[in-house]
């Protein structure tokens, strides 16, 4: 369910290669390309943190991946593609703790997204004057505050644990 069709591919691998930017990809290629393309895909991957595997994920972006890249003041482009995957997305924008690339997108239905699209995303998070990476950092010294003891999370977890306790 959570995965584009090979005209998508190349145009998310043509915008990552142009961003000038690192970065990681999990990708699941299929068995049967031509020479050509698996050149292209090689190409592309060389400049990966993470290669590609051949088995690859099938997990689409969920809100573990979210939490995790506030946590850590790693902005993010989401496209999401089913379940809450929209709702967690459309959160993020309304926050500006994210740069959506497409919030209706449907596998086989929707238009390929093209590259230049795909691009200014990811300059949007990767460039250091932008606001998503402000917000984003902003976000993420709340966050560690928050889990700290006296913080909000830090607190409110003590006050159920001594909830359940007192109701044994």
């Amino acid at each position: 369910m959570g995965s584009h069709e090979p005209p998508q591919v190349k145009e998310i691998a043509v915008a990552l290669d142009r961003s000038g930017h690192k970065f990681l990809w999990s990708l699941h290629v299929p068995p049967a390309v031509d020479a050509a393309q698996e050149q292209f895909i090689s190409r592309i991957l060389r400049k990966c943190y993470q290669k590609g595997s051949w088995k690859g994920s099938r997990r689409g972006g969920c809100w573990n991946s979210i939490l995790e890249s506030l946590w850590f003041s790693v902005p993010i482009v989401t496209w999401p593609m089913f379940a809450e995957q929209q709702l967690n997305a459309y959160m993020m924008k309304e926050l500006g703790l994210a740069v959506v690339m497409r919030l209706d997108y449907r596998k086989g239905i929707s238009d390929v997204v093209m590259a230049d699209e795909i691009e200014e995303g990811v300059r949007q998070v990767m460039d250091a004057g932008r606001e998503v990476r402000k917000k984003v950092k902003k976000t993420e010294e709340m966050a560690r505050k928050a889990v700290m003891n006296g913080g909000s999370s830090f607190n409110s977890i003590g006050r159920f644990i001594e909830d359940m306790i007192g109701n044994i």
